[in-house]
């Protein structure tokens, strides 16, 4: 069978799929869309993209069977999808690459990169993969589908496939359709200096590219402000993030990352004041946590009680997975346990990447399953990973398991690894360590 010919299958089978789950923003390697030019008063790069937007709209509108015009619109709604959150959003940018493909296959590829990126957004992790492969099949030497094949399937948990990936790519490294992914895979990998160096090196690179939205320049710094966050380093997060913030200012995801920054350092206020701004554009439901666990902190069970069932109706909100920012939320609370549960192991089925298998772990010892939350927290802890959440998570599980030796060591970890790592659960190591000594 041809490679045209399983493309047009392929894009075929793709039109006709239905149903859509959760945004996730990611992708910075699509072309910039032809901005309209125009006399007048300058105008933002929101208002330039909206306006752009108006302009694609009408032309497909009175052109029903191009093709290109909406491939160009389809970029245009995911552009706009990653800096107002807007999840219907995503689901246009999908609609209109479907319909691009659906009217013209040969030489469209950016209606299918940005269909496959509309499907990551989705969290349809597997059709998304189909596309990237297809991609890279009919364009081999095109580093930004190979990179973003490597992405996907490190959000599946094909390791083995993302490592031979990801190796091809590492002469590529100097790409920015390749440092960042290539940075994600370091991390899990256990290597976060790597990654650190080249979220730098992108965030440099990106600084002489003026095409680039600013908001995009802000996503690197929020990614290296994560890095940064994730390794103990506070003070350089912070650093990080108000750097994004000058980039693109009022970025909702930096100030939910600032958000979680203030919480983890116990600065309860700041947390609620942030996390308020953020939610002021989307109501997500790690931030709504956030500032659940804020109230919760300073003594206001109402407002606590409140900022959660928002969190619950935000997450309710959004098809397929459950997401796992909830999951965590529910059970840290100890509530709901069966129920996430279930859920973790449905979503097993399709999508085993570690943070998967830590939920599920995490789930299985709040059920008192200590024996089997430990065989699976293996297989969250199989890469290497320096996450001290995952080992904080685990020294609970060898704690409760019986294995005080093991315990301790998982627990000394989680802190040296990053004694921010949660708002509530650092002080909780400690008093554990404190009690497995004097035992």
């Amino acid at each position: 069978m041809s490679l045209r010919l399983r493309f047009a299958l392929l894009a075929s089978a793709l039109f006709g799929l239905a149903g859509s789950t959760h945004a996730y923003a990611v992708h910075r390697s699509l072309p910039p869309a032809a901005p309209l030019t125009a006399l007048g008063p300058v105008r933002s790069e929101a208002e330039v993209r909206d306006l752009d937007i108006r302009f694609y709209a009408a032309r497909a509108a009175r052109d029903p069977t191009g093709a290109m015009d909406l491939a160009r619109l389809a970029q245009l709604y995911l552009a706009r999808s990653r800096e107002t959150g807007d999840y219907s959003d995503v689901l246009r940018a999908d609609s209109a690459a479907r319909l691009s493909l659906h009217h013209r296959l040969s030489r469209n590829a950016l209606a299918a990169q940005v269909l496959a990126s509309s499907l990551l957004s989705e969290h349809r992790f597997a059709d998304a993969l189909d596309v990237a492969r297809t991609l890279t099949a009919l364009d081999p030497e095109r580093v930004s589908y190979r990179a973003m094949c490597g992405e996907i399937e490190v959000e599946l948990g094909r390791y083995t496939d993302a490592r031979g990936t990801f190796d091809s790519l590492r002469t590529q490294a100097r790409s920015l359709s390749v440092a960042p992914r290539l940075a994600r895979w370091e991390e899990i990998e256990g290597r976060p200096e790597i990654a650190r160096a080249l979220l730098r090196y992108a965030i440099t690179t990106a600084a002489q590219r003026p095409d680039l939205p600013s908001e995009q320049r802000a996503w690197m710094w929020l990614r290296l402000g994560d890095v940064e966050l994730r390794t103990g380093r506070p003070d350089s997060a912070e650093h990080d993030y108000r750097a994004g913030l000058v980039a693109h200012p009022d970025d909702y995801r930096i100030d939910a990352a600032l958000a979680h920054l203030h919480a983890v350092r116990h600065e309860w206020t700041a947390a609620i004041d942030v996390g308020n701004r953020a939610i002021a554009t989307v109501l997500d439901p790690a931030t709504l946590g956030t500032i659940s666990d804020s109230y919760l902190a300073l003594g206001d069970t109402a407002r606590a009680a409140e900022f959660a069932h928002a969190m619950e109706v935000a997450v309710s909100k959004r098809p397929g997975a459950y997401h796992r920012a909830w999951s965590l939320f529910l059970l840290d609370h100890d509530r709901r346990v069966p129920e996430v549960l279930s859920k973790a192991r449905v979503e097993l089925r399709t999508r085993r990447d570690i943070y998967g298998y830590d939920v599920l772990a995490w789930a299985l010892y709040r059920s008192g399953r200590y024996a089997e939350a430990q065989r699976t927290m293996l297989r969250a802890l199989s890469q290497g990973t320096q996450d001290a959440l995952l080992y904080f998570h685990n020294g609970m599980i060898e704690r409760a398991a019986g294995h005080p030796d093991s315990a301790r060591v998982y627990l000394q970890r989680a802190l040296s690894t990053n004694p921010y790592f949660h708002p509530t659960q650092p002080d909780t190591a400690r008093a554990l360590l404190s009690e497995l000594t004097r035992e």
